[in-house]
């Protein structure tokens, strides 16, 4: 491992000349007056980055695209409510989005669909010149994420996955912690997506929010397209909330990169058992053989040997948890109790204190400065600071905080999961999406005070 490292530091200098963000982008310090932005998709997750675009004096929205008239209509009495312009509308069905695409006042997009729309959506986006903010994840397949890379290198337009859990307070005060050793030389780490989403994933929109056995063409909003996921596939479907903020905690991409996966996944019983308490057993999606196991769990090696485990659990009753642990040689932090110990330092010997005063001590310099910006916003307020760097990257025309390689690497984790599940548990190797820049390359996430 130290050679490893060794290696890195002395071939950093020979890779200064190496261009390893994507071609063609222009860096500038000059801050345009106004971000002119398209949103294609303006379902609930849309209207939620709507909304905060709306606020800002920075940011025009030129158009908004969507395929359903309920969400249009929403997202127009809100630009309304706002004393902004209305905007550009399309609905020109699930192609439309190529019309706004074709809008040379656009800047960057937000695109906020379902999932299997995500890739398709970036790589046009991108070969229109556009800054793409995504939601996650970007790509479905290994296959998808090349092309995503590929499109980004070439037009040299950047793709953001727009992962807000990075930016989540806590989070942000613990890489602090980890950037100034705190923790020692990190070991291991472990987050996951443990959140039950069957209310989520059957709702018809008629009875109370979550009150109902029906997903698909009968469904509302995510249970319209998220649900049918969970028919046919079985593997970890939604990495990036964990993933994002511990790669960053261990310069993935950066330095260090991810080598090898192995995932299982227990048997799948939440789902059915759901739509039995709220439809009955006679109801049809009680016939249905859902594929996703219950819990999946996954384990990640890197090149600088930390562990990653990583959990997928939305199917059964529990309460919301990222189950975030970073440990070191010389402490630890979970969020699940929130808890911290730190050898030498904690009150007592062996024995769990409450994490507040730590991330008090160390919280982030950006949350500092923008807390206040930030003040009800969703999610705790990292709504904001997610659409706040991309905004502003595209104001500077710089690269994204978080990048294409991101995006890619961490959305590869749920295809790689199926595969390593179909295999009987077998491990995967993990593709190298920088090819070999991630020797080079520094982690300037969040370092500075500007976003």
């Amino acid at each position: 491992m130290n050679n490893r490292r060794n290696f890195i530091k002395s071939t950093a200098v020979a890779g200064l000349g190496l261009s390893i963000l994507p071609s063609g982008i222009v860096f500038s310090k000059e801050k345009e007056t106004k971000v002119r932005l398209g949103f294609i998709g303006v379902g609930l997750r849309g209207q939620s980055h709507l909304e905060l675009a709306l606020k800002r004096t920075d940011t025009d929205v030129i158009a908004i695209c969507d395929v359903q008239q309920r969400m249009v209509d929403t997202s127009l009495k809100m630009i309304s409510d706002s004393g902004k312009p209305k905007p550009q509308v399309i609905m020109d069905g699930p192609y439309g989005y190529k019309k706004l695409l074709e809008n040379k006042d656009i800047d960057a997009v937000i695109i906020s669909t379902p999932w299997e729309w995500h890739t398709v959506m970036c790589i046009d986006a991108m070969n229109a010149k556009k800054y793409v903010g995504c939601e996650v994840i970007t790509g479905m397949t290994v296959e998808e994420c090349w092309q995503l890379v590929h499109t980004s290198e070439r037009t040299g337009m950047p793709l953001m996955m727009l992962e807000n859990v990075c930016y989540r307070r806590d989070v942000m005060a613990v890489l602090n912690m980890v950037r100034q050793n705190v923790f020692g030389e990190i070991v291991h780490l472990q987050g996951g997506y443990q959140h039950d989403l069957r209310e989520v994933k059957f709702n018809d929109g008629k009875n109370a929010y979550g009150n109902g056995a029906e997903f698909g063409e009968k469904g509302f909003s995510e249970a319209q397209w998220r649900t049918q996921h969970s028919v046919y596939r079985n593997g970890d479907l939604y990495p990036t909330h964990g993933i994002g903020p511990v790669a960053m905690m261990i310069d993935i991409n950066r330095g260090n990169r991810f080598t090898q996966l192995v995932s299982y996944s227990t048997k799948a019983r939440g789902l059915h058992d759901h739509v039995v308490k709220m439809g009955g057993k006679d109801h049809p999606n009680a016939k249905i053989n859902f594929k996703l196991g219950d819990v999946v769990t996954t384990m990640i090696s890197t090149a600088n040997e930390e562990t990653i485990l990583l959990q997928h659990d939305t199917n059964l009753p529990r309460p919301y948890s990222i189950g975030f642990r970073v440990q070191g040689t010389k402490g630890i932090w979970m969020d699940i109790n929130k808890s911290i110990y730190i050898e030498g330092q904690s009150k007592k010997s062996h024995q769990w204190e409450d994490a507040k005063e730590w991330l008090d001590k160390y919280d982030h310099p950006l949350w500092k400065k923008y807390g206040n910006d930030a003040s009800g916003a969703g999610h705790g307020g990292m709504d904001w600071f997610v659409l706040n760097a991309f905004i502003e990257s595209v104001k500077r025309k710089t690269n994204t905080p978080q990048d294409v390689y991101d995006a890619v690497t961490w959305s590869a984790i749920t295809p790689l999961s199926e595969s390593s599940i179909q295999l009987g548990g077998e491990s995967v190797e993990f593709p190298d999406f920088t090819q070999g820049k991630w020797m080079y390359r520094k982690n300037d996430f969040v370092r500075g005070d500007d976003y």
